[in-house]
């Protein structure tokens, strides 16, 4: 969004989501860190291996509190998928559950919305 619209057009038009991001983005996982990894960027890459193997809220928010445990005391990342979430809403990163088939056939949208079953298949959704 920034490349898109000029840091100086997108600061001025977002200037609470803007500092928020950039702190973000500076704020180290954890103080004794000594690599680049920062909150912004581990929860990005969780996030997405989230989306890619098809988590489910729960089992993504236990992964994290593993994880957060095994860090040292001081460290930033969120204890729970919710607290992930809040720090990517305001990027625009919400999302919208479609349900699938699950042969692969079809998504529940537009004209299969309102279906209970799969046209192609038969399963049930």
């Amino acid at each position: 969004m920034i490349r898109d619209l000029g840091q100086e057009s997108f600061q001025q038009a977002h200037a609470p989501m803007y500092d928020t991001l950039q702190s973000d983005s500076k704020k180290p996982l954890s103080l004794r860190c000594k690599n680049s990894l920062t909150l912004l960027s581990t929860v990005l890459s969780l996030v997405n291996v989230k989306a890619k193997y098809g988590w489910s809220d729960k089992s993504f928010s236990s992964l994290r509190q593993v994880v957060h445990d095994m860090l040292l005391h001081e460290n930033t990342l969120p204890k729970s998928y919710y607290q992930a979430k809040k720090i990517l809403c305001p990027m625009g990163m919400e999302y919208q559950k479609i349900h699938a088939c699950p042969n692969d056939c079809i998504l529940y949208r537009h004209e299969f919305e309102e279906m209970s079953k799969c046209p192609r298949c038969g399963v049930s959704r």
